[in-house]
């Protein structure tokens, strides 16, 4: 990754944690208005301050450090630990004199946004790409391609996939489906020679998943046998070989040497057997056959790409369509979520190989913006941060809601001074976990560079 490719990436990670971070704390803001609680200061980023404003009896703030935000709402123990503030009476357009329930919608905030931005993202994403995807019969047409970890449980190329957890998938994506991965006990019934058998994913096999030391081509540990299809030339670059003898893209190589060229791999293997030599290409084009004499270079390429003939099945979606598939999308990313904290509750995930920090949310962004990654990407953040934050851990949202179920369950609240030591540990264990992300992070680098 080049210093362009880094700023690039790093450029999106804090431009999407902007939105997720600004939404979360809007939702918290606008919350403690409606129910007329005095907000004193809404930060995107934790101090120092970089730059803020007042307007009304607010002071909006953006901070220097770009891991989080935070609203400070008048009469409540958070991560100021104001007890100056809470030794005083309480006032009447403070947090804690308000109804347990207001309170409750006001922790909820936050969340509530999160998960209505997350929705609104999948739900444009489905409306503005629509649906494209190879049916498994495409799929199965010559068997899939595996590699090393494919192999581990063992699967092997050339297996054609009948059916996942009993069931029959509808496209190649099923196949590697996260949610069918993280599932107890999944496994694929794979055809081979004539014959069915039973593949189980192993925990084993869920470590080496899970590890963020694979590469993500490495994770897509299935993929089709595009060596076996017809194809024709994609994108050719003028200034190498291909350009300079004429191919085009659509060009459809029919002969190369008086050798038919059936399949790709046909054609990849006369290549290699005439590096560094001229040969003579037949190709059709617009209805018509054309003779080139293409030079191959010492590597055994022409500088061209490869536009698989592949039978995709590709649809728009209407918009009430768009509505159900992104708002399911969106829910599925929490119960994915959901099933990885169980798998790493029950050892199957290592924590330390799975979780990924800033540094590792910088290589998921890319070293190039392109719309459809970030904002699947964004949308998938908010629903994760949604979920994280509901979690019952002292200084996050879900510490208070869990604290102010107890207040509604037993009529009494928990002392302030419980609460205080709670934020304290909650606030500990936090920074705890992101000194353990970062330091994860680090690590992982100087291993990918030894």
């Amino acid at each position: 990754m080049d210093i362009q490719g880094i700023i690039i990436g790093i450029l999106q990670l804090l431009a999407s944690l902007s939105i997720l971070v600004g939404l979360h704390e809007l939702g918290h803001l606008l919350a403690a208005k409606y129910f007329g609680v005095k907000v004193e200061k809404f930060s995107i980023g934790f101090p120092p301050k970089i730059f803020g404003f007042k307007y009304g009896e607010t002071e909006y703030c953006l901070s220097a450090i770009p891991l989080g935000g935070y609203v400070k709402i008048a009469g409540m123990i958070d991560e100021s630990l104001d007890t100056e503030q809470m030794s005083k009476d309480p006032e009447p357009w403070e947090f804690r004199t308000k109804p347990a329930w207001q309170r409750l919608i006001i922790m909820l905030g936050g969340i509530i946004f999160n998960v209505i931005l997350g929705v609104l993202i999948m739900i444009a994403i489905a409306f503005t790409y629509g649906e494209k995807y190879i049916p498994i019969e495409e799929v199965n047409k010559y068997g899939i391609e595996v590699n090393d970890l494919g192999r581990s449980i063992g699967l092997e190329t050339g297996d054609k996939i009948i059916n996942i957890n009993g069931e029959k998938p509808k496209a190649f994506k099923d196949l590697l489906d996260p949610s069918f991965i993280l599932n107890d006990d999944s496994y694929y019934t794979i055809e081979r020679n004539g014959e069915q058998k039973k593949i189980d994913i192993t925990s084993e096999f869920l470590q080496k998943y899970s590890s963020s030391d694979l590469k993500d081509e490495e994770k897509r540990f299935i993929t089709i046998r595009e060596d076996k299809y017809s194809f024709a030339i994609g994108a050719v670059a003028p200034d190498r070989n291909a350009g300079k003898a004429g191919l085009k893209s659509k060009d459809k190589v029919v002969k190369v040497n008086e050798t038919t060229i059936t399949d790709f791999a046909s054609f990849q293997k006369m290549l290699h057997q005439n590096a560094g030599k001229e040969l003579s290409f037949v190709v059709e084009r617009d209805g018509k056959t054309i003779t080139l004499p293409v030079s191959v270079a010492a590597d055994s390429t022409i500088g061209v790409g490869i536009a698989y003939d592949i039978d995709y099945v590709e649809r728009p979606y209407t918009f009430v369509e768009s509505l159900k598939v992104g708002t399911e999308t969106a829910f599925g990313v929490i119960g994915v979520q959901a099933k990885a904290y169980k798998k790493m509750a029950k050892g199957d995930i290592n924590a330390s190989d799975s979780l990924s920090g800033p540094i590792g949310m910088v290589m998921i962004f890319g070293t190039e913006f392109e719309a459809y990654r970030f904002w699947r990407i964004t949308g998938f953040l908010s629903m994760v941060l949604a979920l994280m934050n509901l979690l019952p851990i002292p200084a996050l949202d879900g510490g208070h809601v869990m604290f102010l179920l107890y207040e509604m369950i037993t009529g009494r609240p928990p002392s302030d001074k419980f609460l205080e030591i709670a934020q304290k540990v909650g606030m500990v264990l936090i920074l705890c976990l992101m000194i353990f992300i970062f330091g994860n992070d680090i690590w992982k680098l100087i291993k990918a560079n030894l």
